[in-house]
């Protein structure tokens, strides 16, 4: 048994925005595991798109070095997780990590649906959690009322709760202190030439190829080792291994019960998979680690080049992305307006949004997005039941006997004055509220359940807008329903247009098809003749808008005379333009699919 009492793996955890970021800053500007003239705000977000939006998209490894008031060293692996639900299975990866969390809760705002979320997965790989109440300097803070929540929400005892305030420092040695003292040490069994790794995160280098972020099971690993992953068996050298300080570090070694990364000569980003197991080659292990299990996409959306040979650049993006972010899944398909590109599957919208700007920034991808969607289970009238993601590939009228839809059960926190206004809000998107808890005498928790298609675009912000803010949500999936769900078509000059065609329950066709509609006329030039634009369901045609002809003035060199001369040229004017109608073919712009999808309609 080799021992590991002098090391803590531990995650921060907490919802949006209660300051998890500045909380592990301050753990570094303590630990001095930064320089001074390197310390910024949220050092850990490392990535642009983190620091543009004030949110943790992934979790970020580091490793410090803390001698605590008891004279010895103690090896601190910290993971900062993200807080939004869109980033669940960053979360829980992490938690496979670590032995303890550190639960961070806003001294003003209190229990949010997020903090249910993550200390119900924090109690799943059974951590020991350490209570933190965070922005205690707050002139609005009521720790009293949020230790409350807490025990009676959560359950959680709250005598020993830590209390903090990370933006100024105050009680930050506390919470390293309990972290000795309340988190336990990582168990680890040192049997003789065996060696396990779980690797909870990858990135790729151009230059080096893949880079694993493991934490080390039993055993140690050390450069030269040659290395073999469990899920193929195939076989790599170790070229480097190192820790988070909190930039990539080499070392001489590491051992068991610690985290950090290993650099072997993996060239495809496809060899290795999130939560493989890596073993030693000359005594390979013959279990694989308790990993964590595969997540499934719950929005489904096409992305497109606009230049269509960049192809071959987008699917080479999507492969190294992937790498980084298992919850991505995508595979090939292609659309009569768009050419070729992929069907991807997000977990949730803002997941998708996140992805369409690294695969901008990071890869220099210009992309065109389709209408998000969700997996439909279609059974068919011979008994065969279908899960579409796609419009396209939804069957005849005549061949469904139903349709089933994915709902989700959301938990939605909002204040007392607001809950008339959530209620007609989540009646509106075809929910129904199973229950109502007071959580003190001004917030209220909404159980409700809601079809998952309701909730992909724009709930979100509705939400915010009646609370001003103030309200949370968290959801999880609910299993499926039948519903009365059509598949409305666009058609433009007669000619369906694929990219724009989606399932929507039958109730809420009608006022689709023309927001559609009404968003094409503003953005397809006018042509040579008139356009019809058209929402059908089937063969019935709900909207219609028209596209005005570019038209000549014939009758300008007309001066005078017989009126008899200008309809004459005006017939043979409007002759040309029936015989242009029937030949001629409409090309819709890349901005007009890229203005309507972004519309938010």
């Amino acid at each position: 048994m080799r021992d590991t009492s002098h090391i803590r793996n531990f995650c921060i955890i907490a919802h949006i925005d209660h300051g998890k970021s500045t909380l592990a800053d301050r753990m570094l500007e303590l630990t001095g595991a930064v320089e001074k003239r390197d310390l910024k705000e949220q050092l850990l977000d490392a990535m642009d798109l983190e620091r543009e939006r004030g949110i943790t998209i992934k979790a970020h490894p580091v490793t410090m070095k803390y001698r605590a008031k008891d004279g010895k060293d103690y090896q601190f692996n910290l993971i900062d997780t993200p807080g939004h639900v869109d980033f669940s299975y960053e979360v829980e990866r992490s938690l496979a990590a670590c032995e303890g969390a550190l639960l961070v809760l806003d001294a003003a705002q209190g229990v949010e649906a997020q903090t249910v979320a993550n200390t119900h997965l924090a109690t799943l790989h059974n951590l020991a959690i350490v209570p933190v109440i965070n922005k205690i300097d707050l002139p609005t803070a009521n720790v009293e009322e949020v230790s409350r929540q807490v025990e009676d929400i959560l359950a959680i005892p709250m005598d020993d709760a830590l209390q903090t305030s990370a933006k100024t420092g105050l009680g930050i040695e506390a919470i390293m202190e309990a972290i000795v003292h309340r988190i336990p040490p990582p168990t680890v069994n040192e049997e003789a030439d065996t060696f396990r790794a779980l690797v909870f995160d990858n990135v790729y280098d151009a230059y080096r190829g893949v880079i694993s972020y493991i934490r080390i099971g039993e055993g140690s690993l050390k450069r030269g080792d040659k290395i073999r992953l469990m899920s193929n068996g195939q076989d790599y050298e170790c070229k480097e291994v190192g820790r988070f300080l909190p930039k990539p570090t080499p070392c001489e070694v590491l051992r068991g019960g610690e985290v950090g990364y290993v650099i072997g000569n993996i060239k495809k980003p496809s060899d290795i998979l999130m939560g493989d197991t890596i073993t030693l080659a000359r005594s390979p292990a013959t279990t694989p680690m308790l990993g964590f299990k595969k997540i499934h996409p719950l929005v489904f959306s096409g992305l497109y080049p606009v230049v269509t040979s960049d192809y071959g650049k987008l699917q080479a993006s999507l492969e190294k992305l992937q790498l980084n972010d298992s919850s991505l899944a995508y595979q090939a398909e292609s659309s009569v307006a768009l050419g070729f590109g992929f069907r991807c599957g997000f977990l949730g919208l803002l997941h998708m949004e996140i992805v369409q700007e690294r695969l901008r920034r990071e890869f220099d991808v210009d992309l065109i997005t389709t209408y998000p969607g969700v997996i439909y289970h279609v059974y068919l009238t011979d008994g065969t039941m279908l899960e579409v993601d796609n419009p396209v590939y939804l069957p005849e009228v005549t061949r469904i006997d139903r349709i089933e839809e994915p709902l989700v059960k959301a938990y939605i926190i909002s204040h007392n004055e607001h809950i008339g206004d959530m209620m007609q809000l989540i009646m509106d998107r075809r929910g129904d509220v199973e229950k109502t808890d007071s959580m003190d005498t001004r917030r209220v928790m909404l159980t409700c359940l809601l079809p998952l298609n309701e909730i992909l675009l724009d709930f979100n912000d509705k939400l915010k807008s009646i609370s001003r803010g103030y309200s949370s949500m968290d959801y999880e999936p609910f299993g499926y329903q039948v519903s009365d769900l059509v598949k409305l078509e666009i058609l433009v000059h007669g000619e369906q247009v694929d990219a724009f065609s989606c399932i929507i329950h039958r109730s809420k066709a009608v006022g689709r098809g023309r927001e559609i509609c009404e968003a094409l006329r503003e953005v397809i030039p006018p042509q040579m003749f008139q356009i019809p634009l058209q929402a059908t369901i089937g063969r019935n045609i709900i909207a219609r808008e028209t596209i005005r002809a570019l038209r000549k003035d014939v009758t300008s060199k007309c001066y005078g005379g017989d009126i008899t001369r200008k309809r004459k040229l005006l017939e043979k004017q409007k002759e040309g333009k029936k015989k242009m109608k029937l030949i001629g073919k409409v090309s819709i712009p890349q901005e007009a699919f890229i203005s309507v999808l972004k519309s938010k309609i």
